[in-house]
Order: structure tokens, then C-alpha cells, then sequence
């Protein structure tokens, strides 16, 4: 999970459930599950890949300088005793990623405070100018000037927004980034919300299920996902999501067979039926590298669902290559 805000060190971006520490009563002690992440980190690794998973889009990576990505480990750690055994680095990233039978994956930063998002947004953009595998997002804070900063973005290459509306304080209905909707919508680019209300942030104005419906009345051209399946309000979502075929959502975290084991969250909770009624707007992410899990348990309970070949094709590659416009 990634999100936590640096300065301040609230936990958390992305993954849903109430934020458990590995010292707590509640928790688990994760070695066993620690040693296997470690093992990912292995380049020469034998990884029996499901062919079903092969040449997948993760379409939630976070691809940041080693500086930040310390600074939000450092957050998460303090926060809920998280350790992180995955690389930060773009080779290292992409090492693991592509051992587990990756493609290709959304390249996401986030401004957690005003003044950094032009640098940020250059520094993912020449990370990925080196890759055959990062597709590059761009972000922008509230007080930025954000059509500047967002309108370079797009000119310079950036193919999509990532906003961590809790941590950076500005979100889907926030009218201080009008100006970054109206350009996602003249450029046909998409945006990426952690729009959701966990792990822990049930009393923040800037999330929830009817923000989130507010941003696509207003903005119904915009392609939109909900990161980690909007939860809590996952029920919310998926029916926004039902109603408007503008609305994506992603599995990142929230369907990890471990999920559990962290946040106070049940995967089994979201039936089949989403995800076959849904195919082509439901896609495939893992929070890599910022997860405490071994990378195989964000699949591994997806690929255990009775899904049909057409679901699981758009899960894994279809609904990524939706949301980027590319069909």
C-alpha cells in the first residue's frame, strides 16, 4: 500500500480495510508470506505463470524517486508495521513485474503537497522514455496551478491522471481541479482516483461514492476507475460503475488472497458476477511495489474465480487497453 503522506505520515494510499499492524493482536506475523515477497525480488526466479495471466497490464504501480518512496515506506512502517521486501527502483520494478508474466503497467505518482507535481510528473516521463514496459501518468495537487502543470503533462507524453485524493486533500468533486477534468476530456485521457473511503478514511471530504458519482455527472466523457474496487463502498461503485460506461474499476489490494491479513476487508464478498458483468471495465492492479505480500497473492484469488475466458482476458489485458483508449 502506498499513499501515505510523508510529511505528515497518515497511512496509506491504496488498499482498503481498516490498516492493521503487524504488532497487533489482529495481524499476522507475515514471515512466511515476507520470505515469499522476498523471493520476488529474484530476476532468475522459476515462475510457473497461469498462460490466463500472461502478457497482463498492472494498472496500479507506483513508480516514484527513491527519496519519496522511502518517505511513504517510512509513513506506513511507523503506521501499521508494514515491511516492504520489492525493489523501488524503475529496473527493479520491472524485473519482478516481468518474471511474473507482466507486459506492461501504469507508471502512477501522486502529489502528496503543492509545488512538486511538475518535477514529479518529469521525472515518471523520462523513467518511462527508458521502458519498454511504463506507461506514464502524471498528477497534479489541488493548489498547484493545475492546468499548467497538467496540460504540460499531456503535451510532454503523460497518459492518464493518478490522484490519492485522501492524502493529497482534493478529489473527484473538488472544483480547484475543474481544470485538469476539462483537459483529461480534451485529450481523451483518463483518471485514476484512489476515490474510496479505506483504509481509514471514512470522515475525509474528499472520497466517497457520491463524490465520486458527482465527478461522472459532470464529466461523463471521462474514462474514471476507482482504485481498489471503491471500497468500503464497493457495492456503490460497482453500481455507479453499472450505470455509466465511462466508470472502471481496479482489483488492487482489495481482491489479494492476504488482504485480509492487513485491513479488515473479505474479497469473497464481491461475487463473479461483477466481474462478468463488467468485463472490459474492471482491470487487473497490485500496488507494486508498496505492498507487504508476495506479488502472486494479488492473482492468485482472481484466477481461482469461475470466470469465463472472455472475463478473464479483459480482466487481465482487455480493460487496461479500455481505459487507456487504445480500442
Amino acid at each position: 500500500m502506498t499513499g501515505a503522506d510523508p510529511a505528515s505520515s497518515p497511512p496509506a494510499d491504496d488498499g482498503p480495510g481498516t490498516a492493521r499492524s503487524a504488532a497487533d493482536g489482529r495481524g499476522r506475523d507475515g514471515s512466511a508470506d515476507a520470505a515469499a515477497a522476498a523471493a520476488d525480488v529474484d530476476a532468475d526466479a522459476d515462475l510457473d505463470v497461469d498462460p490466463r495471466f500472461a502478457g497482463a497490464t498492472d494498472c496500479h504501480v507506483h513508480l516514484m524517486p527513491g527519496r519519496l518512496m522511502a518517505a511513504i515506506r517510512d509513513a506506513l512502517n511507523d503506521a501499521a508495521g508494514w515491511e516492504f521486501p520489492h525493489p523501488t527502483d524503475r529496473a527493479g520494478i520491472e524485473r519482478v513485474l516481468g518474471a511474473h508474466g507482466v507486459r506492461r503497467y501504469l507508471a502512477l505518482p501522486y502529489a502528496h503537497r503543492p509545488g512538486i507535481a511538475r518535477g514529479l510528473n518529469d521525472w515518471v516521463l523520462d523513467a518511462a522514455a527508458d521502458s519498454s514496459m511504463a506507461v506514464p501518468f502524471a498528477t497534479v495537487h489541488g493548489d498547484d496551478d493545475v492546468g499548467a502543470v497538467v496540460r504540460e503533462a499531456f503535451e510532454a507524453g503523460a497518459r492518464g491522471l493518478k490522484f490519492q485524493c485522501p492524502v493529497q486533500e482534493c478529489g473527484p468533486a473538488d472544483p480547484r481541479l475543474d481544470p485538469a477534468f476539462e483537459l483529461a476530456a480534451e485529450y481523451d485521457r483518463p483518471i485514476l482516483f484512489h476515490a474510496g473511503t479505506a483504509p481509514m478514511f471514512r470522515d475525509s471530504p474528499h472520497v466517497g461514492a457520491d463524490r465520486f458519482r458527482e465527478f461522472v455527472a459532470s464529466y461523463p466523457e471521462v474514462r474514471a476507475c476507482s482504485a481498489h474496487m471503491g471500497t468500503f463502498e464497493w457495492e456503490a461503485f460497482v453500481e455507479i460503475a453499472r450505470a455509466n460506461e465511462s466508470v472502471y474499476l481496479d482489483t488492487c489490494f482489495a481482491m489479494a488472497t492476504v488482504v485480509g491479513d492487513y485491513v479488515d476487508f473479505d474479497p469473497s464478498v464481491i461475487p463473479d458476477s461483477v466481474f462478468e458483468d463488467l468485463a472490459g471495465r474492471v482491470m487487473y492492479g497490485s500496488d507494486f511495489p508498496n505492498m507487504p505480500h508476495a506479488y502472486v497473492r494479488e492473482r492468485e484469488g482472481l484466477l481461482d474465480r469461475d470466470l469465463s475466458e472472455g472475463a478473464f482476458e479483459a480482466l487481465f489485458r482487455g480493460a487496461a487497453a479500455n481505459f487507456l483508449g487504445e480500442t
